[in-house]
């Protein structure tokens, strides 16, 4: 059986949210869906990534290059040359642009979109694999996603996958239930547009904040406002997690922004193109 087959396998067995489910997106911001991509899809996604990162094939993004809490001071300290992201992910490989593409994913996200728009890929967020690595990973400090986005309306989905294992010890994702609908004046935010931790307002809503452990598989579908943080990665393995974003064909980039860089990709998938 080939990658395409499993894939189209995915599809047919495909989730499909519960009312429930969509409304805990509506109330929380984000939801998990348990084993959603087959061990056969997450075996060969692994394997390009680990060969990927192994001879780092560009584009990639370093640790430096974001010098987060954790981070190698420059290029030439030690770890200077650790990956934080394989960059570009939908044109690495056929195998990233199936999955990305998958009606599974196009259900779910029709669903959480809740409107007949056509669902499109942005090629200019997101679309990487996070290369969570020990030693040398940086902690990812609370922020918004759409803090540096661009589009007409601010209203994007992340899908977030992971090829194994995700829990504290190895730096998984923690989030702020219900934070994509707050309102936030911006001086609770610094000059990088992270939450301050310092105040006592956010203290408060970080005393709300959970974990999302993740097995092989499961695929966390999360709100481009949710604000989410990461911790670093205290194990002995790499930890892989393919991430793309998605938007509805009438949100558009606006002009001239990062976020119009590259054309978004139209799901194959999607209701509204049958």
């Amino acid at each position: 059986v080939n990658f395409s087959q499993v894939i189209k396998m995915a599809v047919m067995n495909g989730h499909q949210l519960s009312d429930l489910e969509v409304a805990a997106f509506a109330k929380d911001g984000f939801v998990v869906c348990p084993s959603l991509a087959p061990p056969e899809v997450c075996a060969k996604l692994k394997l390009i990534a680990e060969m990927h990162l192994r001879e780092l094939i560009a584009p990639v993004e370093y640790e430096v290059d974001v010098l987060y809490p954790g981070a190698p001071s420059s290029a030439i300290a030690p770890g200077g040359q650790t990956p934080r992201r394989l960059l570009q992910a939908y044109a690495r490989d056929t195998a990233f642009r199936e999955w990305a593409t998958s009606e599974a994913l196009a259900g779910v996200l029709e669903q959480l979109f809740a409107s007949s728009a056509v669902v499109m890929l942005s090629q200019c967020h997101h679309n990487c694999v996070m290369t969570k690595t020990p030693g040398f990973s940086s902690v990812t400090l609370w922020h918004q996603d759409v803090r540096y986005w661009s589009f007409d309306q601010e209203n994007l989905v992340s899908v977030w996958l992971a090829l194994g294992p995700e829990d504290k010890t190895n730096g998984c994702l923690r989030v702020i239930p219900g934070s994509h609908l707050m309102e936030l004046d911006r001086g609770r935010l610094d000059a990088s547009l992270f939450l301050r931790p310092d105040l006592p307002e956010n203290k408060a809503l970080l005393q709300q904040a959970e974990l999302v452990a993740l097995g092989a598989g499961d695929v966390l579908f999360f709100h481009c406002r949710l604000f989410h943080a990461a911790g670093r990665n205290l194990t002995d393995e790499t930890k892989l997690s393919p991430v793309f974003t998605y938007h509805e064909a009438d949100n558009r980039p606006i002009e001239g922004t990062r976020s119009a860089k590259h054309p978004s990709i139209a799901l194959p998938g999607s209701a509204a193109i049958a």
